[in-house]
């Protein structure tokens, strides 16, 4: 956990990866023991700074591929998920960790609803079970779930009595995704001036504002933000990890000092290992997000690819490409035969463009490099055979 320490001492932001607990409560997902394992060690390659690597009272796999985990001694801290319930906590222990989360949940709805309890059964258990933990020298997330729907003063005397029982940090979960980035920093902003306690972001996606609502509350002052790889989770997912890195390096300025060019290769994993598609246009990973077709755009990012890049495809472990398809033109022509060896003149590269453009509107795509030659040979063919003016005349 040296590189946690480490951060937390410079209280510089810090990521949260729930991939192995939150990424695979995602409905049909399960990982294998192996897969696991191999996604823990490319999280903390990439410099992740805590992993959350499951829960431990689930037993069987799941408690002893925690404990391989742990027994890596990786630069991350491992941290367990919990109940706010001291059993729970007591498989956390056996497994090794160095941090725990403590969750329960904080609105009326799901205090009425879900527990069938009160305010005050939330507010005991959850201090039982911090104290418990405190005394065992761990670091402790109290995770308050539901808490974009939590009353207010509610939620800032649960922070209170947690900070007190020896939490170190709140976890604020939008559970079901109903913020929106301005409100997101209108109550970080209060909670921290109310409890002065350390913040983590946990966002969900269901409005597709996972990304904006973390950043959002990174900006009004919390310090850890809480992702997934691809964002993977429960219902429509998590603020995923590529995003949150990339937009606090180029948005923020924040550089957390992560191998972003290893997240193609992790992202392509955890997309296999989860049976979920990683997406042409994915955000920052996905293949689209540096191929260039429209004529305008890819005559510009040859010429300078800031026109249309905010950073280098090699970045993320990605490669540029020149698309050829409908949208395409004549300099993009051109520039593709160039990596066949083939110098074209304007005026062929205009001729080939007029096909090009025909058949890709029959075939309702772009082409691939072998069709584009076999346009251009039977250009050559056509063009060889094709009677000379002085014979029409």
């Amino acid at each position: 956990m040296k590189r946690f320490q480490e951060s937390l001492e410079k209280k510089i932001p810090m990521l949260v990866d729930t991939t192995l607990r939150d990424g695979e409560q995602t409905a049909g997902v399960v990982f294998s023991n192996r897969e696991k394992l191999r996604i823990a060690k490319m999280l903390d390659n990439l410099g992740v700074h805590q992993i959350e690597a499951g829960i431990p009272v689930m037993g069987g796999d799941e408690k002893e591929v925690i404990k391989e985990i742990v027994s890596y001694n990786l630069q991350a801290s491992i941290m367990a998920w919990n109940r706010a319930n001291i059993e729970d906590i007591k498989h956390s222990l056996d497994c090794g960790v160095d941090a725990v989360a403590i969750s329960i949940s904080t609105s009326d709805i799901h205090i009425a609803h879900k527990l069938r309890t009160s305010r005050e059964w939330v507010l005991e258990n959850m201090v039982k079970s911090v104290e418990f933990a405190a005394k065992h020298n761990l670091y402790i997330s109290v995770n308050a779930e539901d808490a974009s729907r939590s009353d207010f003063d509610f939620l800032v005397e649960f922070a209170k009595q947690a900070q007190a029982a020896g939490a170190n940090r709140l976890r604020f979960c939008d559970t079901i995704g109903v913020l929106e980035p301005f409100k997101t920093y209108e109550v970080i902003s209060s909670l921290l001036e109310a409890t002065g306690m350390d913040i983590e972001m946990h966002t969900h996606n269901d409005f597709g504002m996972a990304t904006a609502n973390a950043l959002a509350g990174l900006k009004a002052g919390a310090c850890f933000i809480g992702v997934t790889v691809n964002g993977l989770g429960e219902r429509a997912g998590n603020a995923a990890l590529e995003e949150v890195a990339m937009a606090l390096k180029h948005l923020f300025s924040v550089n957390l000092g992560v191998n972003t060019r290893d997240f193609r290769n992790l992202c392509e994993y955890v997309a296999r290992a989860s049976g979920r598609q990683l997406y042409p246009s994915k955000p920052i990973v996905g293949t689209n997000t540096f191929a260039h077709e429209s004529g305008i755009h890819a005559d510009g990012v040859i010429k300078y690819p800031g026109t249309y890049e905010v950073f280098s495809p090699e970045d993320v472990g990605l490669e540029r490409q020149i698309v050829i398809g409908k949208h395409s033109g004549s300099k993009s022509i051109m520039l593709k035969f160039v990596e066949y060896g083939i110098d074209l003149s304007d005026e062929e590269a205009s001729d080939l463009l007029k096909a090009v453009r025909t058949v890709t509107v029959d075939m309702k795509r772009t082409l691939f490099d072998k069709e584009l030659m076999y346009i251009y040979e039977d250009y050559l063919y056509e063009k060889k055979l094709a009677p000379s003016p002085d014979i029409i005349k």
